[in-house]
Formats: structure tokens, sequence, C-alpha cells
């Protein structure tokens, strides 16, 4: 008795420590996982590599696992998923390995069709996203032939993925030396609403943000406070409106180390400001909306809530993952060697 009634103190003091951890679940394979996109509360798609998919329809109480036909050898890093039966996958590589590519199954995993593939020279996918089941961006490092002035390779569609167009060079902002996107949780890439999208970078001497409000026809960038460097960058980006929004980042060769990892805007990614580390500190990689307008993001180094907009953060866990999705307070976390977890947020 006394025991209980210590730690229902201790839950009125510090009410985040009494929060479940994250239930790992068990999905039959030993597959990296690096993306994960949540429906509903009930349904998500997750990506991994030697072409591994995992879903559920039931909120993780059964999984389905399989592996994509003659895509043993793409690394599924990021996934948007559009309900219980289709989903679209892409696959980060080398393009002269023929490892960038884009799937989509209409019928829960049981068969794939190829949308899209490229051999050209330089290209890697980093992020793939849809505004609606019609309409969808997809983009790349620069290819090998842009060099010179270097820019970002983007491929849009109109029509549910059957057809991929690109977006002239000439509309897209200069990059600086060695910036690049991270293709490490399918969460540079963001859309909102029926035609903004941001995409987030690392390698140059800041983090910077991309953005249209047209659906990638037009862009604009912003230099964020968060720093780069050859290994460090933004990673991990959310909007939770047009115009409010956060990025996480990190160092991904140095994953404890402390220092600047999150920055909010309010204007729609014009300007952004720096928000307190986290707890625990160091590289994080994606960053969701939970009720109550807190704040959840996950990393390597583990995961921290926010409840004021990242003036304060309070460690849950130290587990390492490298992506997660959430809705309605029900959140998908996903990691190497086959992690999955679960948590629900009231």
């Amino acid at each position: 008795m006394i025991r209980s009634f210590r730690l229902l103190a201790l839950c009125l003091l510090t009410p985040f420590s009494c929060l479940a951890q994250w239930q790992m679940q068990t999905v039959g394979t030993d597959a990296s996982f690096r993306t994960v996109s949540v429906v509903s509360a009930d349904i998500a798609w997750i990506g991994g590599t030697k072409g591994t998919f995992v879903r559920t329809a039931d909120g993780g109480k059964t999984w389905q696992t399989g592996t994509v036909p003659d895509a043993q050898t793409c690394d599924f890093r990021d996934v948007k998923a559009i309900d219980a039966q289709t989903a679209f996958f892409m696959s980060a590589g080398p393009a002269e390995k023929d490892q960038a590519r884009i799937y989509k199954t209409n019928d829960g995993g049981q068969t794939w069709a190829l949308l899209y593939q490229t051999q050209q020279k330089g290209v890697f996918f980093d992020g793939i996203d849809f505004w609606d089941n019609q309409h969808g961006i997809v983009f790349s490092d620069p290819p090998a032939d842009a060099a010179i002035d270097s820019k970002w390779f983007m491929l849009t569609t109109d029509d549910g993925g059957k057809t991929w167009q690109p977006i002239p060079a000439a509309s897209l902002p200069l990059m600086e030396p060695n910036e690049a996107a991270f293709a490490a949780s399918g969460t540079s890439l963001v859309v909102h609403g029926k035609r903004n999208v941001w995409i987030a970078s690392g390698g140059g001497q800041y983090g910077r943000v991309f953005r249209s409000s047209d659906r990638g026809k037009t862009w604009n960038v912003s230099k964020t406070p968060l720093p780069g460097g050859e290994a460090t960058g933004l990673f991990g980006m959310h909007f939770f409106s047009d115009k409010i929004g956060m990025v996480v980042g990190g160092n991904y060769k140095q994953e404890q180390q402390p220092g600047p990892n999150a920055a909010i805007t309010r204007d729609g990614g014009q300007t952004w400001q720096l928000v307190a580390q986290t707890n625990p500190a160091g590289l994080k990689e994606a960053i969701a909306l939970l009720p109550d307008d807190r704040l959840l993001t996950v990393g390597p180094s583990g995961t921290s809530l926010s409840a004021d907009q990242g003036q304060t953060w309070q460690k849950l866990d130290t587990e390492g993952f490298h992506s997660m999705g959430c809705a309605k307070g029900t959140c998908y976390a996903v990691g190497a060697k086959g992690k999955v977890a679960v948590q629900r947020f009231k």
C-alpha cells in the first residue's frame, strides 16, 4: 500500500514518467526498418531492407510480413500509405545499381506494381509523399550530371503514380556544396494541405528547409539555426498546419552527441527558431503531434516528449528508433533488426 501511494505521488509530480513504455512487437523478420506510415490508430505500413514490408490493420494485434517480388535488393526507406489496402513504397539506393524504384499495392500487399525506376547515375531517392491518392512527389539528391549547378532531382505524379514527370531544374534553388538529404527515416519530405511541400537538408553549413506552396512548381529555401556538416543536419520534419512545423536532427556518426537538435516555425517555414535540446540529447529522426498539442520525437538516442512546444522535454526512454508515425495518440516506431513498437498516449 505504501509503495502504491509513493507511485501515485510520483505520477502526480512527474506525469510523463508514468506513461506506458513502448510495447515491442513480433513481426517475424530481422529486416532493418527506417520508415512507417500511419493511416489511423489501427492501420500502419512499414518498409525495410531486403524488399520487406510489414502491415497491420488491427492496431498491432496481428502483423502481415512479406517481400515485394523481385525487390530483394531494395531498401524501402519511405512509404506512403493511403488506406489498409493501398500504399506506395520508395526504394533508396544508387540508381545505377537499379535500386531507385517506386512500387504500389492496391490489395494489402498481395500483389505489387513497379511504377517507376531509373538508372540515371547519381539518383538516390530520399523521400516520397502524397497530398491525396492521385497527387504525389518524390525527390533525390542531385544526379551526377548536375554536379556544376547542384539541384534536387524531383518527380511528381497526377495519376496515382502511373506516370511521373520531372520538375524542371530551373524551378529549383541552387544547393550548397555537399548539401543533401539524409534518406534515413522517410521524414525529410513532408506535405500538408492540398499543395504545400517541404524538404529538409543537411551536409552544408546549416540545416536548410526548401518549401513550395504549388506542389513543387516553384521553390524557396530558408536557413535554420541547426548546424550542418558532413554527417550533420536535419533528419526529421513534421508540419502540424500550413504554418506551424518542427525539424529535428543531429549527427548520424555521433548519435549521442549533445547540442541543438530541434527548431520550430510559425510562418510556414520562412523563419525558424531554436527550441530546447531534447532529453535525451543526440540525434532525432522523426517527430509527431499527440493529443493536447504534445510533441513526441524519436531517434537512436531515445524518445522525448514536450507539452510546451519544445520549451522543455521529458525523457520517456532510451530505446533507439529511426522513424515513427502517430494517429490519435497511437504511435508506431521502427528501428534496426526488425524492431517495431507501439505506444498509446491518452
